[in-house]
């Protein structure tokens, strides 16, 4: 389990490059990573002009260069030379133009967020289940750390073949920002390539269909899972899923676990009952947490006076 947030030791660079495969060109490599970081760029400094979007791209290229990072380098080299954020403000700081973009940049690499986004990283995904959790990082700086997390994940898998599932948990988060949910978008779409099975989880299906990629990456799933749906939500959600008048209240009339499964032009009612052990590990119902915590505290008391 990684948290991701301001005060945790847990880092990703921004600036990892994938390992080379067979069928990849170093130039292909940085072009496409540049690419991402030019938008990554645009969530963190809040927009740019395309002024600032040419400069950008430049100032990155050099960043890389500084380090022998270049088509011509030996990719295998890259990895011991990988730049962090504050190589890229020393770039634009000698870049005409450039003003305005170093010093919006400067509070991730020496302001309060440096902590996180101005680091080497420090993690593997060498584990059979790897989770990112970013409950406990900022609202504001969700989006830019899920984006983040999620280059990291998808410059591993396409490094390493093998079968994989990524599950991406309230992804609505990712259709906030059009470079994240085209992000998302791709490696949904070009996940199977990498032998990679991609599944996304929301709570709010309207802001998730708000964007234009929302609605392509509901479509180009295989299965779709509905539960209960709000009232305000579920016009929305009737017209994304093509359901019928009595499918559409009931979910709306839903208890807790019933929904409809859809795969393909198949769908079934459905009740999910979870064992008492999977319950006892997922709740989030306060009374049943505090009534975890008030159990375990009688029974460590009971084994302290049985020992005694």
């Amino acid at each position: 389990f990684l948290k991701i947030s301001l005060s945790s030791d847990v880092h990703l660079n921004p600036f990892d490059l994938p390992e080379k495969r067979e069928d990849e060109s170093p130039e292909d490599i940085l072009r496409n990573n540049i690419i991402n970081l030019v938008a990554l760029m645009r969530i963190m400094l809040n927009g740019m002009s395309p002024e600032e979007d040419a400069i950008m791209d430049r100032a990155l290229m050099e960043t890389y260069a500084a380090k022998d990072i270049t088509p011509y380098s030996d990719p295998k080299k890259w990895k011991d030379n990988i730049p962090v954020l504050s190589d890229l403000e020393s770039v634009l700081e000698t870049m005409q133009g450039a003003e305005g973009l170093t010093e919006r940049l400067r509070k991730f690499t020496q302001g309060t967020f440096a902590s996180f986004f101005n680091q080497k990283t420090n993690v593997s995904m060498e584990k059979p289940l790897v989770v990112f959790g970013i409950r406990d990082m900022e609202s504001e700086l969700i989006p830019i750390a899920l984006f983040i997390v999620m280059r990291y994940i998808w410059n591993e898998i396409r490094s390493d073949l093998k079968k994989r599932i990524l599950v991406v948990d309230e992804a609505w988060w990712m259709m906030k920002s059009e470079d994240t949910a085209s992000f998302l978008y791709s490696l949904a779409k070009r996940g199977r390539k990498y032998y990679l099975g991609v599944a996304t989880i929301t709570q709010d299906v309207e802001d998730f269909m708000k964007s234009q990629y929302g609605a392509p990456i509901i479509q180009n799933s295989s299965i779709q899972i509905l539960l209960k749906q709000s009232p305000a939500s579920i016009d929305a959600v009737q017209k994304a899923f093509n359901l019928t008048e009595e499918e559409k209240y009931f979910l709306l009339e839903a208890s807790v676990g019933r929904g409809i499964f859809i795969a393909g032009l198949k769908r079934v009612a459905i009740e999910v009952i979870a064992s008492y052990t999977e319950d006892q590990i997922i709740t989030s119902d306060p009374s049943q947490i505090l009534a975890i915590k008030k159990a375990k505290a009688e029974l460590a008391a009971a084994q302290e006076q049985g020992a005694a």
